[in-house]
């Protein structure tokens, strides 16, 4: 993507089925579970780079011993970070005891992180400074074992305000209004009630206190606590959670928004955000690979049994497709499709653009997300001019020559890598205030790739603020004096902001919101802009769930067409000799090519949940009333 945007938080969680012991022998180390926590969380790097945490339980720790471990980092590079102080407790523990080495029971007794139960995050905030204060897991604690509470996820909630509020209602005392503390909060007030619960119960059944500890870890219904925690949520959302004797679960919002996969065999639970680091780290077959469904909850109780449970009625279906254009890793084997028939769905727009002239044509992509679309691409190049050839030579009526059959081979496909991303450039530019002077050396060119005269083709994932393109990637590639440059993205225009878990907040940072305002102003119909703050003025405070996308309103009387236009006049400067064109998917092909994951409301408006209207009216209000700062 040549617009950096936040990714999203990635999560994991192993729970090991069989005593330490069992992976020594098997494996070579009781270490087994945090060395596949890390390869977990490094193979979900991509989805978060400014912070990570890792947490882990152990089972069955007698009174006074340690059984929760938690360390994070925000440094530049989080996870070898933390891996790093494991490794160095570890490696000092067993110098200092040499006895430990060959001695299970004394690591798991002694060792910090070591255990049966682990919990991983990366993390890449959408907003908020990057400390450590915000880094998951995030921790609740107690002198019980069984309400101490360890919470991790992929999310973002829309109504905080009211989460905040009800927390107020019944009694508590929240540290912060953050969607964070808001949800472990609930989480955590409904545990707290329901281990009182239990303890009185057992109490009554005749048995003493300490007798009363394993039983209510036998008989808490984790289930029937998160129902009732997450009744009001409003937004995308997967979570993993801990309690300290040894409960955990994974938990998806109704509308399968974030995404959640899970695997389990007779040794582990393994669940992650992305089903390719599940199927690499464990070497396990793709097919044996679940999605968590929607609603759902996958709870794996102290004794080891799994259940899924539906905790939320699901409602439509509306998996972020994002995830598959861009944030999750290309090498899953339905991504990796996805991507490539993105690509192979453009090509008649591209065409088109090009008047038809393959032969002087140059395809190439913007590094290096769009790789896989660029493929897909020129495979569907490559099936128009076998078509084409095949015409032509049935068409001559006679015997060929090999010359002439030669000449119509010879055409195929300009493939080049034009566009070379300088990522040591990049990763100084950090501040807006910055970004200006250094972003025009952010990419360089192949010289010589293009002949003077040719079009030349470079497709992107998405093009969201289109920064990197104006000030960068066009005045580059004009050097190679093309006479026409043609930027394909892959995805739609995006055109609302994100509340789900996506860095993308604020309206006027779109440069699709940016062109049809400039068509607003050309064609003196600024009142309708008026006229949607007013409306949407209306629904600011209100509770009712019917809540209406008035931003819709602001580009309906533009042609998708239309607004790529003045995207392509925003995005050029009088420098610029080539001409330019801006070409996007189209929403209807991004369905045809992610049938799955359906959830495209930065590019429609259509937001799943109540929230989401509330999000985008309050950003448009902050637009006009010129306010820089997030909707939610």
């Amino acid at each position: 993507m040549s617009d950096a945007i936040k990714h999203e938080c990635g999560i994991s969680m192993i729970r090991l089925l069989k005593p330490l012991e069992y992976y020594k022998e098997k494996y070579g180390t009781a270490f087994y579970g945090v060395n596949k926590m890390y390869l977990m969380m490094e193979k979900q790097h991509n989805r978060g780079q400014d912070g990570a945490g890792f947490a882990s339980i152990k089972l069955d720790m007698e009174q006074g011993e340690r059984y929760m471990s938690r360390v994070r980092s925000a440094e530049s590079q989080p996870i070898q970070d933390i891996f790093a102080q494991i490794n160095d407790r570890i490696n000092t523990a067993m110098l200092e005891n040499p006895e430990y080495v060959d001695d299970v029971a004394a690591q798991k007794k002694h060792i910090p992180y070591i255990g049966e139960v682990l919990l991983g995050h990366v993390r890449y905030g959408t907003f908020g400074k990057n400390s450590i204060e915000s880094v998951h897991p995030f921790l609740r604690q107690n002198n019980w074992m069984h309400r101490n509470l360890i919470v991790a996820g992929n999310f973002n909630m829309t109504n905080v305000n009211e989460l905040f509020d009800n927390l107020v209602q019944i009694g508590q005392h929240p540290k912060e209004k953050a969607d964070t503390v808001t949800v472990m909060e609930k989480i955590g007030h409904f545990l707290d009630d329901a281990v009182a619960k239990l303890y009185k119960q057992i109490k009554k059944e005749g048995f003493t206190k300490l007798e009363a500890s394993p039983l209510i870890a036998e008989r808490l219904n984790l289930g029937k606590i998160l129902r009732k925690a997450a009744k009001n949520w409003d937004g995308g959302y997967a979570m993993s959670g801990l309690l300290g004797h040894g409960d955990s679960f994974v938990l998806r919002d109704p509308a399968g928004i974030r995404p959640v996969y899970y695997y389990k065999d007779d040794e582990v639970v393994v669940v992650a955000s992305e089903r390719p680091a599940i199927q690499t780290v464990f070497n396990v077959p793709f097919e044996e690979i679940h999605e968590l469904d929607p609603g759902h909850a996958l709870i794996v109780k102290k004794s080891g049994k799994m259940d899924l449970k539906q905790i939320l009625e699901p409602t439509e279906r509306k998996a972020c497709s994002f995830e598959r254009i861009y944030f999750s890793r290309g090498s899953d084997k339905e991504i990796y499709q996805e991507r490539k028939e993105l690509g192979k769905l453009l090509f008649p727009q591209i065409l088109e653009s090009i008047e038809d002239d393959i032969k002087n044509t140059v395809f190439s992509y913007i590094p290096n997300t769009a790789e896989t679309s660029f493929y897909g691409m020129v495979k569907e190049a490559q099936n128009h001019l076998n078509r084409k050839k095949e015409e032509q030579i049935l068409s001559i009526g006679r015997k060929i020559t090999s010359e002439e059959l030669h000449e119509i081979l010879e055409v195929r496909p300009r493939i080049e890598k034009v566009a070379i991303k300088d990522a040591k450039l990049r990763t100084f530019i950090t501040q807006d205030s910055s970004r200006d002077d250094l972003v025009a050396h952010v990419y360089d060119i192949s010289y010589g790739s293009v002949k003077k005269g040719d079009n030349l083709v470079i497709i992107d994932d998405s093009i969201v603020r289109g920064t990197t393109l104006k000030k960068s990637i066009l005045k580059i590639l004009d050097r190679l004096l093309p006479k026409k440059i043609v930027v394909v993205s892959s995805a739609p225009q995006i055109r609302y902001p994100d509340c789900y878990g996506i860095d993308m907040a604020k309206l006027e940072d779109f440069i699709a919101f940016r062109a049809a305002l400039d068509l607003h102003k050309d064609r003196g119909t600024m009142d309708i802009v008026e006229g949607i703050y007013k409306k949407c003025l209306t629904q600011v405070d209100s509770a009712d769930k019917d809540v209406i996308n008035y931003v819709k309103e602001f580009y309906e009387p533009f042609t998708p067409e239309e607004v790529s236009e003045k995207i392509g006049e925003l995005l050029s400067s009088s420098e610029i000799k080539a001409e330019v064109e801006i070409i996007y998917q189209t929403v209807d092909n991004l369905h045809k090519a992610c049938p799955k994951n359906l959830g495209d409301w930065y590019f429609t408006g259509d937001y799943p949940t109540p929230g989401g209207n509330r999000v985008v009216n309050r950003a448009f209000i902050n637009f006009y009333e010129g306010k820089s700062e997030r909707a939610y």
